[in-house]
């Protein structure tokens, strides 16, 4: 498949699937044992949809693990963060909502890599 854009991660990787004006798609894989930052967005919302693996999900401190299948929405403004707790890599499909996404937009509360 070709991808608009492929970016590696300390944690695993993304690819951009579509970029459009209101809205955006990625492919996203988190590697074993590894977790995104605690975060939220000013600018978009999210729809996650896990396509392989497990995926243990907090959004505004209340946690949760889904499945292959399961879809989420994280609202605007929600304090969110991934994490594959298994031993397979964890896929799924991102779809941001709203008036801006570029990385920029990403406030870090907490980042187990250092990053702001």
């Amino acid at each position: 498949m070709n991808y608009l854009n492929k970016d590696e991660r300390p944690w695993g990787r993304f690819f951009v699937l579509q970029d459009e004006v209101n809205y955006k798609i990625k492919k996203i894989e988190v590697n074993p044992g590894q977790r995104l930052s605690y975060q939220f967005h000013n600018k978009r919302s999210e729809t996650w949809i896990i396509i392989e693996g497990r995926a243990f999900i907090t959004i505004d401190d209340n946690s949760k693990e889904y499945k292959k299948g399961d879809t989420i929405i994280i609202p605007l403004k929600s304090k969110h963060r991934v994490e594959n707790k298994n031993n397979s890599l964890l896929v799924f499909i991102e779809i941001q909502t709203g008036t801006y996404f570029g990385e920029d937009d990403i406030i870090r509360l907490k980042d187990d890599y250092g990053r702001k």
